[in-house]
């Protein structure tokens, strides 16, 4: 009770925990973005299930690796050595989850570009293998983006308090954007397009940080925050051009 107490009372940690939700909350910005894709395609009535069991199992992964920190901590160290490259369980795990993203986001472009017709007579067992595979996927990346949290914050402070509060908020966050995201996301279709090609860029900086290229994040939210300003610009250019033709007509 004394040590929360002493840490409750210290301006370094509020800074700390204030800095740490910050970088959590935009570390799941790529979890979220790939949970809205997904659930998406989904049938409507099990979209928001599936939004809510994905984002659960997020939190709960995290409360649960934070549970381990020394043995988080022991994925950081060389566990198996390439063409003269070490290789922790981090990086491997890494390097698979952006694999993962890479073919998944290769997968739904193709699917968007050329999608295959649908079976009637098989609608009820698309539904439930659909939700299935999807909660599974979702489970997949729910445990790459935990471990890049969890170590992130690990390497940010040494106070579990902090830690736990700062993903439990994050995590909170999730859960309040993830439905507005994923309507606005589903309501835009060129808004998909940008989604999956940020899933790209991001399976790819996870498989160069596997590879030990550090890739600053900043420069790949700054990238995205571009990219989507514009795609806003065409957005409301379209409107505009759509309000005109209605005015004429």
């Amino acid at each position: 009770m004394e040590y929360l107490l002493e840490l409750a009372a210290s301006p370094t940690a509020w800074v700390a925990l204030a800095t740490l939700v910050v970088m959590e909350i935009v570390l799941g910005i790529d979890n979220l973005i790939f949970i809205s894709i997904l659930t998406n395609k989904l049938p409507m009535e099990h979209r928001q299930k599936a939004r809510r069991i994905g984002i659960g199992m997020a939190l709960i992964l995290r409360l649960a690796l934070l549970s381990t920190i020394a043995f988080i901590v022991q994925l950081t160290a060389p566990v198996i050595e390439i063409l003269g490259h070490a290789f922790s369980w981090k990086d491997m795990i890494l390097i698979a989850g952006g694999l993962f993203l890479l073919w998944k986001a290769t997968t739904e472009i193709h699917h968007s570009m050329d999608p295959a017709p649908e079976d009637p007579k098989s609608a009820t067992s698309t539904v439930t293998l659909g939700f299935a595979a999807a909660i599974g996927q979702i489970l997949m990346l729910d445990m790459v983006f935990s471990i890049d949290s969890i170590i992130t914050a690990v390497g940010m402070t040494e106070h579990l308090p902090i830690m736990i509060i700062a993903v439990v908020v994050s995590v909170l966050v999730m859960l309040l954007a993830a439905d507005p995201l994923a309507k606005f996301i589903n309501d835009n279709p060129t808004v998909v397009m940008l989604a999956l090609g940020f899933l790209i860029m991001i399976g790819m900086t996870l498989i160069a940080e596997g590879f030990g290229a550090h890739v600053p994040k900043g420069y790949v939210y700054a990238a995205m925050a571009f990219s989507a300003t514009i795609e806003c610009l065409n957005m409301m250019s379209r409107k505009a051009r759509q309000k005109r033709i209605a005015a004429q007509a």
